[in-house]
Order: structure tokens, then sequence, then C-alpha cells
């Protein structure tokens, strides 16, 4: 029987997500040993000593069930951003809470606008829920265009989402620039602001979306993760941030224990590592600078970022680099899934992954040249 005809029309849109390659998938395809990952933007120095001691010393009580509402962490949280935790909603990553936004407010035909390239979870929720996603292509300076976005709002809009800064690109884009669009978003649209990487930007012209969910004049979700900076990506959880009104909407769709206890435990934890986010901040900076150098050094345009990634064009084939790189041991991301083939993303290392990194870039684009 072709279960095609029993599915959801909506699933057939469906494009699967393609991870970062497993580095034990890459030993056992390649033989080897040592392998290092620099595709899915991880912490490079692990997760915070504070969250792995926290979380061996809950393991006995893992036999309870999680504490469904999250308290702890919605009132460290809350008293952190000075909001009360009734603006708050824990996800099991920020991804499900793309998806609960999805669940809760896209109806057949509805539909949302996002960058391109941006973040495939956007296309992926809206065309769950059997909704139409509108592209706009970034500027010639890889940054979101704003005020086609705004441009491209109908009666049907929904959903508007800002990765800011950005993944792919790893661009933002300004306060100036988001405060002209702010203006021209409909009170009945809803702008996703997702600053997965938010703690990493030094630039003095980002501003975030909480000073719009504190003003409260629009519908505005602000997106945060502990995935990255905070390494605690295995544990899956993200935070949003919005009016309680819209939280409480957004709450109907989420499932019960959605967040388990040693996520909860270790991001409560992860909050007051100050030290930990201090020492992860200086390496970012510190690769950034190195990786620029070598990449000038070897004419490879790159775009300056304000994550802890790099979007780098190669001026070849991306997919055969990353071939060549895999058979290095080194794991990094291509650019044809964002839609730039001769581009690769790259995570910032530590130095000795960074400097493996290039060497094996070398060998790779001289064998391909």
């Amino acid at each position: 029987m072709d279960l095609g005809k029993l599915a959801r029309q909506a699933l057939t849109n469906i494009k699967p997500y393609v991870p970062g390659k497993p580095i034990e998938e890459v030993k056992r395809e390649y033989g080897l040993k040592d392998v290092i990952k620099l595709a899915s933007n991880e912490n490079p120095l692990g997760p915070s000593p504070r969250a792995v001691k926290a979380i061996r010393g809950f393991l006995e009580e893992i036999n309870l069930y999680p504490d469904g509402s999250c308290y702890n962490l919605t009132k460290d949280l809350g008293d952190l951003l000075g909001m009360e935790p009734s603006s708050l909603i824990i996800g099991n990553g920020s991804d499900e809470i793309l998806k609960l936004l999805a669940e809760t407010f896209i109806n057949e035909g509805d539909e949302a606008i996002m960058a391109e390239p941006s973040f495939s979870e956007y296309d992926f929720c809206v065309n769950l829920m059997a909704g139409k996603m509108i592209k706009v292509p970034v500027d010639r300076d890889y940054v979101h265009d704003l005020a086609q976005m705004a441009a491209a709002i109908t009666d049907k809009t929904k959903l508007i989402f800002i990765c800011n800064p950005n993944n792919p690109t790893g661009t933002i884009a300004s306060g100036d620039r988001i405060k002209e669009f702010m203006e021209r978003v409909p009170d009945n649209v809803i702008v996703v602001f997702d600053e997965a990487y938010f703690e990493y930007v030094n630039d003095p012209d980002y501003s975030s979306g909480l000073d719009y969910v504190k003003e409260g004049r629009k519908n505005v979700i602000v997106l945060r993760t502990f995935s990255k900076v905070y390494g605690l990506s295995g544990l899956r959880i993200g935070y949003g941030i919005a009016n309680p009104g819209l939280i409480e909407w957004v709450s109907r769709a989420r499932e019960p224990f959605n967040v388990n206890s040693l996520a909860q435990i270790g991001a409560e934890a992860a909050l007051g590592d100050e030290g930990f986010l201090t020492e992860s901040l200086s390496l970012n900076e510190q690769g950034k600078k190195y990786l620029y150098q070598e990449f000038r050094q070897r004419d490879l345009d790159y775009i300056p970022t304000q994550a802890n990634f790099i979007f780098v064009d190669l001026k070849v084939d991306s997919k055969k680099v990353f071939k060549r790189l895999l058979e290095q041991g080194v794991i990094i991301r291509t650019g044809d899934i964002f839609g730039y083939p001769d581009y690769i993303r790259v995570t910032i290392g530590k130095q000795a992954e960074n400097e493996r990194f290039i060497r094996a870039l070398d060998k790779a684009l001289n064998e391909l040249r």
C-alpha cells in the first residue's frame, strides 16, 4: 500500500534536515581514530564545567519526572533578563519553540517570511503546518534585506523570521535597519528574532529583539539557546521571550515534560558560569582573527562574522573539498545546502583545530586545482 496516500499532503514538501556529520560516523567510514568536527557551531571548549558538575550531582534523581514548568530555570532567566517568568518558555532546544510557533499560528495557506540563506528549520516548521514560506534573498553584503522582507508582507503573513546573527552568513541586521523594519510590520504579524549566537556579537550596531519585547507594542518573540556558547548542544535546551499572552498561546501546543531534568539542571548551572562564558568568547575572537588572516593569505573571500563560524568562498565545489577534508579527519559544512555550492561554513575551534583545518584545506585545494 502506498502510505503516501494516507500521509498529510504537507509532508511531501518537507526536506529532511541534514545535520553535521557525526565524529563517530567519520571514524567508522574512513577508518580514522582522530577526527575533529568544525561543522555544527558547537563550543570547542566542551560544556560549561559548572553544568557538568551539577548534572553529575543530579543523576540519582532521574527516576523522577522533570519539572514540567521549568520553574527554577525560568525564574533564573527572568531575573537575569529583567522579565517576569510568565514571559518565558523553555523548549527542547530553540528548534522546538520554532515548531511550537508554527503549530500555534500557521494554518494551511498562511505565509511566513525568512531571509535566504538562513536557518532551514524555519522552512521546515512552516511547511509542516501546510504554510507557505516566502524567501527573500540577502543583500549584496549578505545581510537580511529588511526593506524587501517588509515589502513581502501580505494579509496572509503570520510569522517573520530574523536570524540575528544569521546562520550561515554570520552577519547582523543593525539596530537602525531593524527599527525601520519594525515600523512597517503590522500588529497582526509575529516577528521571531532568533538570537542563538547573540553572545558572540561585538558590533556596536547590534540591537536585540528583546528591546521590542520589553516595549510591548509589537508581537515579538526572541529565541535563545544553551547549545552554543554554553556548550550544551547535547542536552537540547533553549528558550523564548515574549509577552505573556503570546507565551500562553504557544504553551498550549507544548508537550508536558518537554525539557528533561538534566537539561534544566545543566542550564541553571551554566547561567552562573561567567568564567566559562568569558573564556569561550575570548577563544572565539582569537580563532576568528587567525582564520581571517589565513583566508586572506590564500585569497579566499570570507564574510566577516559576528558568530562562532565563518562562511568562506573556496571557488571550487564545496562537496569535493568536504570529502577530501573528511579523509583527513576534518568535518566542516558544505555551502550547497544553503544555495552556495562553492562556499563552506567552518566553526571556529581551538587553535590546534583551526591550524589542522587550514593544513587539511591546503591539501584539499591543491589536489582539486
